[in-house]
């Protein structure tokens, strides 16, 4: 990881380092375009084709049978269900607590206004299955779908033959019996435009590899498309330390969030030169013994370390960044909060570390990149939910509002606005 010296950072060579783009050569939305094309015509057989080409699809079947996910969910070991069932817990928990309460008041004399909130009828959820399967994703996605009321909730994962069994285990537990076994684009498309044997969702939710997400930004501005969770990329952190955090834990957190995949980014900001360096030793001992340390390998060469004079710099810095993660690692970090303006979700202290949000501590994982955080939240309860405004004026409710109206009417030259509330006089 290379080292840069916040103060000598010239604004150009900033910009750069917030760019999440810069270490992506190719171009792949052409690729991607041609095959939700094929799909949005032809449908489950297009899907299955490209199934094939990208990740050997072999199943006689694109669909999980009922006698698939029981005899799936059989499989799993009691310290995984142990482990799912303690995480179902936590995330539900968490999850339930953000339920909104629908509106209903009366404006003035003859005037009534209300907000309903519901559900989101048909929801797919996407979840990846390339390098490593995600579990962890589809409670995080599930579980608030479920408590939110969805009606329809369809799993889409990319398989060679058979989906893994943590996967139909969860299914199970959540009734969750419309799983299908293709990923990448093709599923994204599939989701989104449908089949004859089988109906198209209204929001698609779940991250991926780069042709996932460009998928996903495609379907989501296409009038026959449908809506996305929200625009991604690749998968981030950034940690904000002092001389008093601990080297070895700081050193962990990096190489997690590297593993994730080779155009994953680890930060470091902080203000202890001494600190970074025992830090960049901690990598090279701890890298040694990781399985994943050929994808981590690569991930570092999209991550730095920036060393700041003051902590506050640290602080500025991160906001302009707006990460995925942020892992504040500093002496009195309850100090430090009201600092943090964009982050997709924020771990405080040493014992804080990024995996226990990615799997059980109750937040949910699935969050904004690429510096979107700085307008988007990630996913909650409320993101399986849309709203619907209601008005009911009686004539004399209308009455003490229509002068007001026809005035704002007339001004921007609306006049059949304006003579709507006329007539009615």
């Amino acid at each position: 990881m290379k080292k840069y010296y916040y103060k000598d950072l010239a604004e150009k060579q900033k910009i750069s380092l917030l760019n999440r783009t810069r270490n992506i050569k190719d171009d792949i939305n052409s690729d991607v375009a041609s095959i939700l094309k094929e799909v949005k015509n032809c449908g489950m057989k297009s899907a299955i084709k490209y199934a094939k080409k990208f990740d050997n699809y072999s199943s006689l079947s694109p669909f999980v049978t009922s006698l698939e996910i029981e005899d799936g969910a059989k499989l799993l070991s009691k310290s995984a269900k142990k482990a799912i069932n303690t995480a179902y817990k936590n995330i539900y928990k968490f999850h339930s607590l953000q339920k909104r309460k629908d509106i209903d008041v009366k404006i003035s004399d003859g005037i009534k206004c209300s907000l309903n909130y519901l559900p989101i009828n048909s929801v797919g959820l996407y979840i990846p299955g390339g390098t490593a399967v995600l579990p962890s994703t589809l409670l995080m996605l599930a579980i608030p779908s479920k408590i939110a009321g969805c009606k329809r909730v369809v799993i889409a994962t990319p398989v060679k033959e058979k989906v893994d069994p943590h996967i139909l285990f969860i299914a199970k537990m959540l009734g969750i019996t419309e799983i299908l076994k293709i990923g990448g684009a093709q599923g994204i498309g599939l989701l989104a435009y449908g089949d004859k044997s089988f109906k198209s969702v209204d929001k698609i939710f779940g991250p991926g590899n780069r042709y996932v997400t460009e998928a996903k930004n495609i379907i989501s501005i296409d009038p026959k498309g449908c809506a996305i969770d929200m625009p991604a990329g690749p998968s981030e952190v950034l940690i904000i330390a002092d001389r008093y955090a601990n080297p070895i834990f700081t050193a962990s957190d990096l190489l997690s969030q590297a593993e994730h995949g080779t155009d994953s980014s680890s930060i470091l900001v902080t203000n202890s030169e001494e600190f970074a360096d025992l830090v960049l030793n901690e990598l090279s001992i701890q890298l040694k013994t990781l399985f994943r340390g050929k994808f981590i390998k690569e991930s570092l060469k999209n991550s730095y370390i920036i060393i700041t004079e003051k902590l506050e710099d640290a602080f500025t810095f991160s906001n302009e960044y707006a990460p995925e993660h942020l892992i504040v690692q500093v002496k009195n970090y309850n100090k430090y909060k009201r600092k943090i303006q964009n982050a997709g979700s924020v771990f405080l202290g040493n014992y804080s570390p990024e995996s226990a949000g990615d799997y059980a501590s109750g937040t949910n994982h699935t969050l904004p990149t690429n510096g979107f955080a700085k307008s988007i939240s990630g996913v909650t309860l409320s993101s399986f939910q849309k709203s619907i405004t209601f008005q009911e004026l009686s004539k004399k409710g209308l009455e003490t509002i229509s002068d007001t109206i026809i005035t704002l009417a007339e001004i921007e030259k609306l006049d059949a606005h304006a003579n709507a509330i006329k007539v009615r006089r």
